[in-house]
């Protein structure tokens, strides 16, 4: 990609915090009016890398731009291009919704009539307008949420940091979420988005980037990353019996380890190249192995992950 096609550029990131190196050399790539999830365990760098992109903490070796400026040397000019979100509401409970926008606007230093007419074409856009003029305080947990990700649009920021926007939100207020995510994608705005659910990841960004020991070790789309597994074949059996024969058979035809689920009469394998799905079945057929069911499914975004960074860190990593 060119330079003017890139909205996040960071080479070499390094960030310690006393003993604890947070980030090693993280480098990530993200293009114009996408989305990107940083994907990793707890501890891995997310929040520290997001921290350092947006000019909250400074690095300690590597470089970054963000908006096509330099978040060290132009860090003004980078904040004033950037929204940020994090997992907590930073509205004022005893302000109205309507209020509290306006007074995002007038730190952003807009005009009080172009703050003022800001916050109600946000509060129209994104379905909050007939909550406008209530106390945020009682606002439900879906409704905080999505008017602290407004709050970050109040300048219409051409890159936007969600740092977990989502956690602890019934289903129907993650979803919510989601359709503003892509509205605003769907405007031109680039998202960076830290995630602990992988369904969010899946469903929202164009590419992930999975974050493990303060670097990226996998980046791709969501389809790319699966392929690497590839497909799985899962076997129910009828008789529990016949467990270690299915797990044979299937050994010998996928040429891969199975897992062995006894409590769930089901066995799995991963399936990669050429093997065919009817041969299997014919082998399991051939071996007295009456089977329940017989799958080939793609592996979850979840199963890839575990994959990745399933392998016991060697030290603490911070945030």
């Amino acid at each position: 990609m060119s330079d003017s096609e890139i909205a996040v550029w960071a080479e070499g990131l390094r960030k310690r915090f006393g003993r604890t190196e947070a980030l090693r050399g993280l480098d990530l790539e993200v293009a114009r009016g996408t989305v990107c999830g940083l994907l990793g365990p707890n501890g891995a760098g997310k929040s520290t890398a997001v921290r350092v992109l947006t000019t909250l903490a400074l690095p300690d070796a590597g470089q970054a731009r963000v908006a096509g400026y330099d978040v060290v040397r132009d860090a003004d000019e980078v904040r004033f291009r950037i929204g940020l979100a994090g997992q907590h509401a930073s509205m004022d409970d005893k302000l109205s919704g309507r209020d509290n926008l306006r007074m995002f606007g007038r730190l952003y230093h807009l005009p009080e009539r172009v703050a003022r007419a800001r916050a109600d074409e946000l509060l129209e856009r994104f379905g909050l307008a007939h909550a406008a003029d209530r106390i945020v305080r009682t606002y439900s947990g879906g409704m905080r949420r999505r008017i602290d990700l407004i709050a970050s649009l109040i300048i219409a920021p051409p890159v936007l940091f969600l740092d977990e926007p989502t956690t602890g939100l019934d289903p129907r207020s993650r979803g919510e979420i989601w359709d503003t995510v892509r509205e605003l994608v769907a405007s031109g705005t680039t998202v960076v988005l830290t995630t602990q659910y992988l369904d969010e990841a899946d469903q929202l960004a164009d590419r992930i980037a999975v974050i493990d020991l303060g670097r990226v070790i996998a980046s791709g789309t969501p389809d790319e990353l699966k392929a690497t597994i590839g497909t799985r074949v899962d076997v129910v059996v009828r008789d529990a019996a016949t467990l270690e024969t299915a797990a044979a058979v299937l050994r010998r035809t996928a040429g891969a380890e199975p897992e062995v689920d006894h409590a769930n009469r089901r066995v799995g394998v991963p399936v990669k190249g050429s093997v065919s799905f009817t041969d299997m079945v014919l082998e399991l057929d051939r071996a007295g192995v009456a089977a329940e069911d017989v799958a080939m499914r793609r592996p979850t975004l979840d199963e890839v992950f575990l994959r990745l960074t399933g392998a016991p860190e060697a030290e603490e990593v911070a945030a």
